[in-house]
């Protein structure tokens, strides 16, 4: 377990996520930091937790990591390790997963890109084979 990345970071944590529940595997946490023009939230991941693939429709998404160890994948492709400071940016109609490292907590604000008629479809889970090979 990480001893320097609680999933306490710059940005509250917030209640736990149960909007989103559904599409998660294991616990998450989200906290609405804007719901105005740009919709902006902080996601805290307990250790080995992480979303369904998904895909978000028009607009797309930005992740800034901002604590602990996690990965993002986009579907054909590797995973990537995702740690502080990295941002990615998901081009809209990409078939993605992110969350938490097995052994660490995870945080990263999402950033939804405005578009007109953008929407979120979620997918299958991330396979417990797939997700497991990582490191």
């Amino acid at each position: 377990m990480s001893d320097t990345f609680k999933g306490d970071g710059i940005f509250p944590k917030g209640p736990l996520n149960e909007a989103y529940a559904a599409y998660f595997t294991g616990t998450s946490y989200l906290e609405m930091l804007s719901t105005e023009g740009v919709y902006i939230g902080n996601v805290t991941f307990e250790p080995g937790c992480r979303n369904f693939w998904h895909i978000h429709h028009k607009g797309g998404q930005i992740l800034l990591v901002t604590g602990g160890r996690g990965w993002y994948q986009e579907a054909g492709k590797p995973a990537r390790e995702l740690r502080p400071g990295d941002v990615v940016n998901i081009a809209p109609e990409t078939k993605h997963w992110h969350g938490a490292a097995k052994d660490s907590w995870f945080a990263h604000v999402a950033v939804e890109v405005p578009a007109e008629g953008k929407s979120n479809e979620w997918l299958e889970p991330v396979s417990d084979e797939e997700y497991d090979a990582l490191g």
